[in-house]
């Protein structure tokens, strides 16, 4: 997977979901004090990511600028 800015720890505003987003193209999410709530594989295209959770469920956003990412009614920033 070629490299992307958008590698890092994302996180809503209130703390409670955050994404880790790996340069391997793996992401793990923590939901509260679920730690690994979720994990499965992402693609990034220009500003649109592609998420594949391990369970099968699938998911996207867009990333507004290098700071914010809007994925499922949430808003996050970069950590």
């Amino acid at each position: 997977m070629q490299q992307h800015p958008y590698v890092g720890m994302w996180v809503t505003d209130d703390g409670r979901v955050r994404h880790e987003l790996l340069a391997d193209g793996r992401y793990d999410e923590a939901r509260g004090s679920r730690e690994s709530a979720y994990r499965g594989r992402y693609e990034v295209t220009g500003s649109h990511i592609e998420y594949w959770d391990d369970t099968g469920f699938t998911a996207d956003g867009d990333f507004a600028d290098g700071n914010t990412l809007h994925h499922g009614g949430m808003v996050f920033r970069r950590k």
